[in-house]
C-alpha cells in the first residue's frame, strides 16, 4: 500500500472543515479520523457544520460534537435548521449560507460523497466542491438502505480502541436513534473492519473517502 501522512512538516495541518447534512453523518463518516487527527495534532482548529436538525437532534449533536473534539486545539462548532430531506428545493438558501464559509479556507474538508443516493448529502457534496475550489477534500461514506456504497481510494487506519471510542460516543450521543434497525454498533464495526481489511490496515481497521483530486 502507498502511504501519505497528515504530519506534514512543511506545511502541517492548521484546520479542518466538517461538512454534514445530518445530525451525525459527520461522525459516522470520518468520526474514527477526526479522533486520530485531534490527537496527533493537538493545535488543530475544527470547524464542524450540521446543516439540518431539530431541537432534540441538536442538543444530541453538539453533545457529539464535544466527544469526538474533545483533544481539539480550537473548535466552532455549527448546528443549522435547514429542511432534512428538502435539500435540492431549499438549494439557494443553501448556497447563501454556503458562500459565508468561504472566509474558513480549510487546509482540509470532509463532506459527503458525490454519488450518495441520499438527496441532502449529494446537494452538501456538489456545493462544497462549488465553494472550496483549491482546498484538499475527502468525500465520506455513510451506510444506508440504498445500498450505494462504493470503492474509497483513500484510507484512514486505526486500532480497535480508537474504533470502540468513536462507536461508543456515537451510541451515547445518539439516544433518539436508536429505534432504527440500521443505527447500531455492528453495523459501523463491520464497515469499518471491511476498510481495514481493504486497506490493509495494520490496526484492523480503516475509514474510506473518495479523494477526487489530490496532489502529491
Amino acid at each position: 500500500m502507498l502511504h501519505l501522512t497528515f504530519d506534514r512538516a512543511e506545511r502541517p495541518l492548521k484546520s479542518v472543515l466538517c461538512l454534514g447534512a445530518h445530525c451525525d453523518d459527520i461522525e459516522i463518516g470520518c468520526g474514527g479520523t477526526l479522533l486520530k487527527l485531534t490527537a496527533e495534532q493537538p493545535v488543530l482548529r475544527v470547524h464542524w457544520v450540521v446543516l439540518s436538525s431539530n431541537p432534540v437532534r441538536a442538543v444530541e449533536a453538539r453533545r457529539s460534537a464535544g466527544l469526538f473534539l474533545a483533544q481539539a486545539g480550537e473548535k466552532e462548532i455549527a448546528i443549522r435548521e435547514f429542511r432534512e430531506s428538502y435539500f435540492p428545493y431549499e438549494g439557494g438558501e443553501i448556497k447563501d449560507y454556503f458562500e459565508t464559509l468561504k472566509g474558513i479556507s480549510p487546509d482540509l474538508i470532509f463532506t459527503h460523497h458525490r454519488h450518495d443516493l441520499h438527496q441532502d448529502h449529494r446537494l452538501v457534496s456538489e456545493l462544497t466542491w462549488n465553494t472550496f475550489r483549491d482546498h484538499l477534500i475527502l468525500e465520506y461514506e455513510v451506510p444506508k438502505y440504498d445500498g450505494e456504497l462504493g470503492s474509497p481510494n483513500v484510507y484512514v487506519d486505526f486500532d480497535e480502541t480508537l474504533c470502540r471510542r468513536k462507536v461508543d460516543h456515537i451510541m451515547e450521543a445518539y439516544a433518539s436513534q436508536k429505534d432504527k434497525r440500521w443505527f447500531t454498533e455492528d453495523t459501523f464495526f463491520g464497515l469499518m473492519r471491511l476498510r481495514g481489511v481493504e486497506s490493509n490496515a495494520a490496526g484492523r481497521y480503516a475509514e474510506g473517502f473518495y479523494g477526487r483530486k489530490i496532489i502529491l
